[in-house]
Parts: structure tokens; sequence; C-alpha cells
């Protein structure tokens, strides 16, 4: 996981009390796991979920499951539900997003980050080359193709790699019917993280 990835989840988990009885969907055996986040260091269950496990590391245990059904958790068990970088690999992504769901008990927290895609606004960039009058003279189609477009995390597969989402879907989708529901998105390409509110 990338660093920055790893601040932003620590700053959303600390800033929202995320704690008791953590899942995190995805979680890998090794310092990248939002498990080893410093706010959940006190957490009173951490458990992870992923199709390679079972699996041990630190204090929490990884279980081999699939996000696409979690029968093997009773509804409402979980405070807070982690996953990042996980459903851009899932052919059933919503299956996975219902069981989130319905694993967090109300009043938990559900925060879940994925590669994104945001509106360029290269006008206001200084390294814009559509700002150079032989540029835009000589190559018109391509500032246009440019100016029209977005950058992307490249593909990654893992075993495969199937979307890339906006925040609009993170926002309406990921988070639908949850409350006070917080989106952003940060780093270049873009991921974006969405967090809310079970009620």
């Amino acid at each position: 996981m990338h660093t920055e990835e790893f601040r932003a989840f620590e700053r959303v988990c600390a800033e929202r009390d995320a704690g008791g009885a953590v899942l995190e969907v995805g979680a890998v055996p090794s310092k990248d796991s939002l498990l080893c986040l410093k706010s959940l260091a006190n957490c009173r269950e951490k458990i992870g979920i992923n199709l390679d496990g079972p699996s041990t590391y630190g204090d929490f245990k990884i279980l081999k499951a699939n996000a696409n059904d979690l029968s093997c958790f009773p509804d409402g068990k979980f405070d807070t539900v982690l996953c990042n970088a996980v459903l851009e690999h899932d052919p059933f992504f919503w299956k996975s997003l219902e069981e989130m769901r319905r694993v967090t008990r109300s009043g938990g927290l559900i925060v879940i980050g994925v590669p994104g895609f945001v509106k360029l606004r290269l006008e206001n960039r200084r390294w814009y080359i559509g700002r150079i009058p032989l540029i835009r003279t000589l190559f018109p189609r391509f500032i246009d193709s440019l100016r029209a477009s977005t950058l992307i995390l490249q593909v990654h597969y893992y075993p495969s790699d199937y979307y890339r989402f906006s925040a609009q879907a993170v926002a309406e989708v990921f988070m639908r019917g949850l409350k006070d529901i917080r989106v952003f998105s940060h780093m270049v390409p873009p991921r974006i993280i969405g967090s809310g509110i079970k009620p």
C-alpha cells in the first residue's frame, strides 16, 4: 500500500473514532494491512479476510473468505469495516458492499478506498503544454483529447482488474444507505476514500 494511502486511512480512522471490533476486507499479513493503523492499536478485536487465508500477523488473524459472501459473520458483528484497493478486483463488488453493510452494526463505521478518476483542471497548471501557442497550433486534436481525459491508476492484475470509480460512485453507490458520508480524492493518479456511518 502506498504510504499516502496508509496516512489517509489513518487520518479518517482517527477522526471518525474507528475501533471496537474491526474487519478489514482484503487484509494482507504484513505491515501494509489497515489493521496495523496506530488508530486501531487498542481495538478489542481485529479480523481480516482475503482469498488466500488463513494466516496470522501481529495481533490479528486473516480468514480465508470471499467478500461476496461473509456468512461466516453474523449481522452487525463489527464496529468498523475497512476495505482498500480491493473492489476494483472484485467482478461482483456490489455483493461485497452489501455484505460489508450487513456485518456492520448500527452506528458502525465503513471506510472504503478505491482507485478513481477525477476531472483534470489542466488550464490552471503551470506545466500544461496546451498553454504554449505553438503546441496549440500544431496539435489541436491532441490538446482537445488531453482536455477531455483523466488520469487513472494503471491496470494492476491481482489476479484481475475490472473497475475504476468516480467520487460520485463512492458517495452514491458505495455509501448508499449510510449517514454522515464523507468522500475525498487524493494522490495522482487519484485514489478515492469514502466513509459513512450505518444508521
